[in-house]
């Protein structure tokens, strides 16, 4: 389910790719509204599966700091992010990631990526879990 999550460059929120056709994509908002709407091939479109946060030594993938953050929240984010101060926001993602990468994750990058985490958590994306993972096993 995670890996058909998209976000759309300039368009807020997540989408769940639906179908594709020649010169777009049919995708819905991961929200409650799940309002569909058709998304052409100009428009930016990136994967969750595709992001990384850098670290000092590699490029931990979104999946992976998602699925640390539920596991030490138990699902809800426990800082409110429109009355968390920058340093209260920063020193959170560092509880988290101790080792991010500070010269190439901005406030932006953080803001932005418990913002997602929260949406997906609210509409019961929660399986962080890479499935060749769980094959192997």
């Amino acid at each position: 389910m995670f890996e058909r999550i998209l976000t759309i460059s300039g368009k807020p929120g997540l989408y769940r790719l639906l179908s594709s056709a020649r010169n777009m994509i049919i995708v819905e908002m991961v929200d409650a509204t799940k309002k569909r709407t058709p998304v052409h091939n100009t428009d930016k479109v990136v994967m969750l599966d595709d992001i990384a946060i850098y670290t000092d030594t590699e490029e931990v993938p979104l999946r992976e700091v998602f699925a640390k953050i539920y596991e030490k929240e138990n699902g809800v984010l426990s800082i409110d992010l429109k009355m968390a101060t920058p340093e209260e926001l920063v020193e959170y993602f560092e509880g988290i990631m101790p080792d991010y990468d500070r010269e190439r994750v901005y406030l932006t990058h953080i803001k932005k990526m418990f913002s997602w985490y929260n949406i997906l958590v609210a509409n019961g994306v929660v399986d962080f879990k890479v499935e060749e993972e769980q094959g192997e096993e």
